[in-house]
Parts: C-alpha cells; structure tokens; sequence
C-alpha cells in the first residue's frame, strides 16, 4: 500500500514539474521531442529510485538533473557514433540540434528558473496557427495526451497528433529560442498566450460542436494554466484578469445544464449552485488587476461584465446599464463583431429589446457573423420581447439550423416552438 501512494505521489509530482522540465530541456536542447522523451525517462528514474526511499526534498532538481545527465549521455553516444563514421570513411549522420556537451554540463548546477512561462510562449507562438498552438499547449503545458485533447475537441486523435508534429517542425525549422521574449515583443506574444488559453476555456464553456454543452475538462485545464501563468507573472493586470474572467464563468458550470444534459439560460439557473470559492477567487483577481491598473484591458473588462453577475442575489437584480457601459468600452478597446453582438444583448437587457435590434442591424453584415447562429438567436430574443412573435420563431429556426451543437439546436427549436412565451435570452447569449 504504501509503494503504491508513493507512486501517486511521483505521478502527482511529474505532473506538476512536467513543464518545467521540458521547458528548461528544450532550451538547452532545442528540441521538443528529445525533451519530451528525456523528462519521460527522468520520470521513470523516478519511480524506480524513490519508491524504496521517498519523494527526495526537492524533487524538481533531481528530475531535472537526472534528465540533464541522460541528454549529456545520449550526446556523447552521438560524438562517438561520428567518431567511428569518420574513422570508416561513412557518410556521417546529421547532426542533431542539441547544445553542447559542455552547455548541458555546465546548466547542471542552475537553478530551476522561468522554464515553465518560456514554454508557454514557445507553445503559443503567433507564427502557429491558432489550432496548433491551443493543441500544442495542452499536449506540453497540461500533459494531455493526442487522444484527450482530441476528445475534447471532438477532433480526430491522429489530426491532433498531425497539428503537434507541425507545430513542433515549425518552431525548429524557425529557430525559436524556449526563452522568454525581450521586453519590446512581450505584449505582443502575451496576447497571443492569453488568447489561447481563453481559447481553450471557451471550447469547455459552450462547447462549438457535438453532443454537450460542456466540456468542463478543458474549462479546469485553461484555468490551471491561467493560474500557472498568474503566478509567474503576478504584476500582470490581464493576466489576472483573464483568470478572473475563467473562475467567475466557471463558477456556474454546474448551474448551466440540466440533469438531461439540457441548457438552462442565465434567468433560470439556480444560483445557489453557483460556486461560491469560485467566484471569491475570481473577484479577488479581479481587484488585483484593477489595483494594478488593469481597467480597460480586454480581459479585465469582461471579467468586470462576469462579476456584475456574480454580484446579483437574483436575475432581476443584475446591473445591466452597468453591463451595457461596459460593453460600450470593451467595443472601444477590443472591437469586434461578436463583442459588438453580445453588446447588443446587454443593451437591449438595459433599454428594451429595440435597443438591442438597433445595435444588431449595425453588425447584421459582419462576414465573421454570416452563417452565426448566435447572431440569429439574439435577434430571436430581441423580436420575441418586443412582442413580434413570428419574427422571433424564424429566427431561432435559423439559429438552429446554422448551431453544430446538438444540445443547443434541441434548445433553439424549443424556443422557437415556445414562441407565443415570453422566454428568457439563451445561455449562449448570455454568456458573460
């Protein structure tokens, strides 16, 4: 028995250092796959040398050292194997991408620094595609395996694994130091790294295909990374506030699907099963952007939307002149067709539902909202409150027809079979 809680002990260890070991192997590498394979080595070390004695007192030295010493072992048997190729006259093998033997040796006695945040940057790297990086990231940073990310994402196993090698080829074939940027590229590349892990969370959140709503999976495993990432860069207003934004969503998961796997929209939710540690975390990091100055960051700016929510004992209680003005700065400071969508949303919850249909006829034309359905399902909204029935009924058909998530095309047909019903909005609407 006791073997065996040692055992749970290494794995929960590995995976906690996983990142850290691979970030700092791939900068001294330059090479994912060999890092991959050499903390995977040095974890199987583990298992074999703790489990007699215990978990050593600083676990994170000793499986980086020993993964370290394997990389210097595997480069010597390398230099040996061109030895003997020149000394017969052999066409010689490519050289691998590996440091020097001497860098390794003389990185032995380092302290474990930032590898895990230049991971992070590496893995969410603009040059790859958005797919890529989000695939890359849970397979490095989430120690994800193909198979997971691709149930996660309803996406075949083997194109996962395809995105991964790409992605890995790319970064090589471009030369990208597993380093942190310099100051001058840091906001850029930030961007991209929160981009990609709220990528992440929205795919949990409300799920674009497939059978569920939820994939509450992906929600914890973005969150886990927004918390990583916050604690490396603690003075970093967006930062907080996208993980402010993650735990405030997150914590009506369990409220926004019913026992049958049916949505259930914001109005009736039970906001006792809104979780209250959850929204405490999420209202805590807010405060620490704000107080950092964080206040019209894009991130900030909709966890502020999130806690105005949180924040109401009741739906009828919500804030939404405050929600709408808020949406009015966020589509200054982030414009975009779905920003200016739900801001129609909020304003029509704000001033009446003609508001709303003001603001949605502005972006009606919006090529990244052409065959939306959640454009057509907040206009259904909007037209079933402001008494025009018909309206609303052909457009939550169309909304249904146009969604790939079968649980929300099951809820849109009710809504539109229910039109002669004053309805509350969509959780997919109102989603904030």
């Amino acid at each position: 028995m006791a073997a065996e809680q040692t055992r749970r002990a290494i794995e929960a260890v590995f995976r906690i250092e996983r990142p850290r070991l691979i970030g700092g192997l791939a900068r001294m590498l330059r090479d994912l796959d060999a890092a991959e394979e050499l903390a995977q080595d040095a974890f199987l070390a583990a298992l074999t040398d703790w489990t007699p004695g215990g978990i050593p007192q600083n676990p994170g030295a000793w499986l980086m050292t020993t993964a370290r010493r394997r990389a210097i072992d595997a480069l010597r048997r390398a230099r040996m194997q061109e030895e003997k190729h020149a000394q017969l006259g052999a066409e010689p093998s490519p050289a691998p991408p590996f440091a020097q033997i001497e860098d390794i040796e003389a990185a032995l006695g380092d302290p474990v620094g930032d590898e895990r945040l230049a991971l992070i940057f590496a893995a969410c790297h603009p040059l790859l595609p958005a797919p890529a990086r989000a695939a890359l990231t849970l397979r490095l940073l989430g120690g994800l395996t193909t198979q997971e990310i691709g149930r996660a994402f309803l996406v075949p196993e083997a194109t996962i694994a395809q995105r991964i090698v790409r992605a890995k080829r790319t970064l090589g074939e471009a030369g990208i130091a597993f380093e942190l940027p310099a100051a001058c590229e840091l906001p850029q590349r930030l961007a991209s790294v929160l981009e990609v892990i709220y990528l992440i969370f929205n795919e949990g959140y409300a799920a674009t295909a497939g059978t569920d709503l939820l994939r509450p999976a992906l929600c914890q495993e973005a969150q886990r990374l927004g918390r990583v990432l916050a604690g490396l860069m603690p003075q970093e207003p967006e930062v907080l506030g996208l993980l402010a934004l993650m735990e405030l969503q997150a914590s009506r998961l369990r409220a926004r699907v019913a026992a049958d796997g049916s949505a259930v929209p914001i109005p009736q939710q039970n906001r006792a099963r809104w979780d209250q540690l959850l929204i405490r975390r999420g209202l805590a990091a807010l405060a620490r952007s704000q107080a950092l100055g964080g206040t019209s960051g894009p991130y900030v700016l909709q966890a502020a939307i999130a806690a105005c929510h949180a924040q109401a004992p009741r739906f009828e209680d919500t804030d939404w002149p405050r929600i709408a003005a808020i949406y009015d700065a966020l589509a200054r400071e982030l414009p975009s067709p779905i920003v200016g969508l739900n801001r129609a949303v909020a304003h029509s919850m704000a001033f009446g539902p003609e508001a709303g249909l003001r603001l949605l006829d502005e972006i009606a034309d919006a090529p990244a909202l052409e065959g939306h359905a959640l454009l057509a399902a907040a206009r259904g909204d909007c037209l079933l409150r402001a008494g025009r029935t018909a309206e609303a009924r052909t457009a939550f058909e169309r909304a249904a027809v146009l969604t790939q998530n079968a649980r929300e095309r099951q809820f849109l047909l009710g809504r539109a079979a229910a039109c002669g019903e004053a309805l509350p909005l969509s959780a997919r609407i109102c989603r904030p």
